[in-house]
């Protein structure tokens, strides 16, 4: 294809010779040949891309288009229910409660109500009037051990650091927060000025690296802990054992982004490459976690404390529940992450096929902990793609006692679902460090957006238990909840997730559907019996 392309570039040049005899003004067009020229020139030399080679200048057409593929579908190809990873329809719905715009449905549902996996609730011919209703509901967060108990909305921001977010990002979501009084995770990456900005409820995370509360050597480090620990606007903390959007793997903080305000704020040299393990270095065990999770209670004054993880293998998270029996030391909650992944950068894999989904780590939280009868004195936090109030009570009804969202937080901010939260180039200025973005992210304007989007999804979600004849989106169960499982049945959640009698997994014959695991799982150690090596030093 050479020839073609040096044909071409040749007819074209006389052509504009030809031109610019009549008319000088068209010499400038020679130049725009020449740049052309040399680009062909330089495709059909280069050994890289064969496209690019066997079709100089003509090939570079392919990655164009490739670029523009997703914003092409997004804006004119996919229907309002098809889109990945947020439908149009959830996104526009975030949009309009966010901005405070009417978000009302003309003409009827648009979902398929007879395709597999559609979901409903159940509603009550003895509804109640939301007039008569708190509007804003709380739950009480703090077990036996906790001597300062902290009221908790039942839809928060859930974990994301300043630096995978900007400062302005962090700042808004945190005006937010104050606003609506609500809480606001502060991620892995530390607890930064931006998070302490507008005086909003924390909850403290701590990973694997320690960030914010680490030594030199990267090792945890109690009084820096206790220090920030005890901070008022410090409500709770939560250690972070893994995630959904890629359990069991560490992360990385490039040296390029590794900037001297992020390193004040984490606790490591500036400009250097920071690995975060896959797993805790301050214990090894179930045991080890629980007076892991006693002495942070301790050094944070009596706040509660609790961890987050994503389910992978079953007997690992029973094993904690009998360590929980075994030593009488508790969390004060419990934050279950879907496996389907969330806003943090994950390779495909991690993504697409590492950890349990949500809706079901959630049922199965709860029901390990009823099974130990432990589910009075620990509340359990939904971590997912919380974008309705459908989502809200969905995740209450299967067993939780309320929930995050990082995902419907960053889309009122203004996130357009660009897909590129991992470049660097986000157009809205929400995960990117690049002043020339981030300054068209309106601190004043996204924080209002962000307690509006809350307070009226809480409403929402008022609203729809008081459907089902619920004062609380908290007194929705599995019962209320209902999904087709193929076109000839419809099944209630509790017969897809049937509940087990309180303490049920301490007798000695254990519900079959879990018997496997609870026989696998060991106090003094994660792994189950079968893979422990007893001859082993």
């Amino acid at each position: 294809m050479a020839l073609p392309f040096f044909v071409l570039h040749l007819l074209l040049a006389l052509f504009v010779l030809l031109l610019a005899q009549a008319w000088p003004g068209f010499i400038w067009l020679m130049l725009v040949l020449a740049f052309t020229f040399a680009i062909g020139l330089y495709d059909l030399v280069q050994t890289r891309h064969s496209i690019r080679r066997n079709f100089p200048l003509i090939g570079r057409m392919r990655w164009l288009m490739e670029s523009l593929r997703p914003f092409a579908r997004q804006y004119f190809v996919e229907s309002d229910i098809d889109g990945t990873p947020i439908s149009r329809m959830f996104r526009s719905i975030v949009y309009q409660r966010a901005k405070g715009v009417q978000d009302s449905l003309p003409y009827g549902t648009r979902m398929d109500t007879n395709q597999n996996g559609y979901e409903w609730i159940g509603h009550s011919i003895a509804a109640l009037h939301i007039k008569d209703l708190n509007t804003d509901p709380k739950v009480s967060i703090g077990g036996p051990d906790c001597t300062q108990p902290y009221q908790a909305s039942i839809l928060n921001i859930s974990a994301m650091s300043f630096g995978a977010l900007s400062g302005n990002a962090i700042t808004a979501l945190n005006k937010g927060a104050k606003i609506g009084g609500f809480y606001h995770n502060t991620g892995e990456g530390g607890l930064s000025d931006y998070h302490l900005s507008h005086g909003a409820d924390l909850v403290w995370q701590i990973g694997t690296a320690y960030f914010g509360c680490r030594d030199a050597q990267g090792q945890f480090s109690p009084d820096t802990f206790k220090r920030k620990a005890q901070l008022e606007q410090v409500k709770m903390i939560e250690l972070k054992l893994s995630q959904g959007a890629k359990p069991g793997h560490g992360g990385i903080l490039p040296a390029e982004k590794n900037s001297e305000e992020i390193a004040r704020i984490r606790l490591v040299t500036p400009h250097t490459e920071v690995i975060s393990p896959s797993a805790h270095s301050t214990f090894h065990s179930p045991i080890g976690l629980l007076r892991f999770i006693k002495q942070l209670r301790e050094l944070a004054g009596g706040k509660p404390v609790g961890f987050k993880l994503c389910i992978g293998r079953r007997s690992e998270f029973i094993a904690i529940c009998k360590a929980m029996v075994q030593s009488g030391i508790k969390p004060d909650f419990i934050t279950v992450d879907g496996g389907e992944g969330g806003t943090g950068a994950a390779p495909l894999e991690y993504s697409n096929s590492v950890g349990m989904p949500l809706r079901d780590a959630i049922a199965f939280v709860d029901d390990c902990l009823v099974g130990f009868d432990l589910r009075d004195d620990i509340r359990v936090i939904a971590s997912g793609k919380v974008l309705s109030a459908f989502h809200l009570v969905k995740y209450l009804g299967l067993g939780a006692d309320l929930c995050n969202s990082a995902r419907g937080m960053m889309l009122a901010l203004g996130c357009v679902h660009s897909l590129i939260c991992n470049t660097n180039r986000c157009p809205t200025g929400i995960t990117t460090q690049d002043p020339r973005l981030t300054r068209g992210l309106d601190v004043t304007d996204k924080g209002q957006r962000v307690a509006r989007f809350h307070l009226q999804t809480v409403r929402a979600a008022v609203d729809t238990s008081s459907s089902s004849g619920l004062s609380t989106p908290g007194e929705i169960t599995r019962t209320h909840l209902f999904r087709r499982v193929n076109q000839e049945r419809v099944m209630r959640f509790d017969k897809l997730y049937p509940y087990p009698a309180p303490g049920a997994f301490m007798q000695d014959e254990p519900p079959e559907t879990y018997r496997h695991d609870i026989e696998e799982a060991r106090t003094d150690s994660f792994l189950p019996v079968s893979y422990v090596c007893h001859e082993c030093p």
